[in-house]
């Protein structure tokens, strides 16, 4: 446990990122365990995927996007996503032989020597020339502050909590979300509550037709620029807009779909607009309402700028070479997550070569 371990490469996070830059890892020479580690935190093989609500099928999964080298063809759509993307992920670590280390808690990434850096985890310290940093966002679930919150006597719960439709029976539930999975539990929500009210910060955007080529490299761009500009990343939603498909149709015209705007003040009984002198009761408030970058143990190395995030080209961190994130800003879709994965790769064989030239 003592004992500090060198590679030429550690990956933390076992996700979709993750796995592809493995993937590419393992395809260009590095070999897992000696010259290349990679970390995952979570039990088992499927990374956030594997915590989903059982009632969220792989049907209802927008754009899973099959990791390099290996289709998933043949999925059952109502099949419940998490045990589909569970298989999936356990079939391809073993296929390619990627041999993830878990369940490893990685604590902080810090300053070594000779230009290494030592990634302090709940398994013993790992010193390495680069890192891959794959976390993705499911372990921060944003919780935002209103006025009153704690005061309220119902439950409150965040998507990262969420375990299907059943338990909110007979129940008043305020929706607070405007992105895919706020949606996605007020549809699943209604057929079982007694009441359901959904409310957002900013109107939803409902996308009309296919999601194409040019509209997906225009979303990409917009989140670049944030990220270049050390801005933490805006949701997927903000970008891309809702896809209006039969199931937002018919939630939209049975009412379900009503959007209220953000309140003001949470009361022990439920929410209240100031301004309107309207309260609407609730036994449940669910916090729809997203997720952030898991980077704290990156914090060590003070890469974020002022404006809140880590300014990134490509995926290289731009305060530190050594580090590239993926599954990050523009790579956080899992077709993005793919060639990013690649293309940290290549830049790291490139960093380790131009080190090699100078040595």
């Amino acid at each position: 446990m003592n004992k500090v371990r060198e590679v030429e490469v550690v990956v933390i996070g076992a996700g979709q990122a993750g796995l592809a830059a493995a993937y590419h890892l393992r395809r260009t020479g590095f070999e897992p365990d000696r010259d290349a580690v990679v970390l995952d935190h979570s039990p088992g093989p499927g990374g956030a995927w594997q915590f989903r609500w059982p009632s969220l099928t792989f049907g209802k999964v927008h754009g899973m996007h099959a990791l390099p080298g290996m289709e998933l063809a043949g999925a059952d759509p109502a099949r419940p996503s998490a045990e589909v993307v569970r298989e999936y992920f356990d079939r391809y670590e073993r296929t390619f032989d990627l041999r993830v280390r878990r369940p490893v808690n990685v604590r902080a990434v810090r300053e070594g020597t000779g230009g290494r850096l030592l990634v302090e985890t709940s398994d013993g310290t790992w010193s390495t020339r680069a890192l891959i940093n794959a976390t993705g966002t499911w372990d921060r679930p944003f919780w935002p502050r209103y006025p009153g919150q704690e005061t309220f006597r119902g439950r409150q719960l965040h998507t990262a909590q969420y375990t299907g439709p059943e338990e909110f029976a007979g129940q008043r539930v305020v929706v607070v979300g405007g992105g895919a999975s706020g949606t996605q539990h007020l549809l699943e929500l209604a057929p079982y509550a007694a009441a359901t009210t959904w409310v957002t910060r900013r109107p939803p955007v409902f996308r009309e037709g296919p999601f194409d080529q040019d509209a997906g490299r225009a979303a990409v761009a917009m989140v670049e620029d944030r990220v270049r500009q050390g801005l933490p990343p805006r949701s997927v939603v903000s970008v891309t807009g809702l896809p209006l498909n039969d199931a937002i149709r018919q939630g939209l015209a049975d009412g379900v779909l009503d959007r209220q705007p953000m309140f003001d003040r949470i009361t022990p009984e439920g929410v209240e607009w100031l301004g309107e002198g309207r309260r609407v009761a609730a036994d449940v408030i669910l916090w729809a309402t997203g997720f952030r970058a898991a980077l704290d143990h990156l914090a060590p190395l003070r890469l974020r700028e002022p404006g809140g995030g880590i300014r990134v080209e490509g995926t290289r961190a731009v305060a530190d070479g050594r580090i590239h994130l993926v599954g990050y800003g523009p790579s956080a879709s899992t077709i993005g997550a793919n060639r990013a994965g690649r293309a940290a790769v290549r830049d790291i064989r490139r960093l380790l070569a131009q080190e090699a030239i100078a040595a």
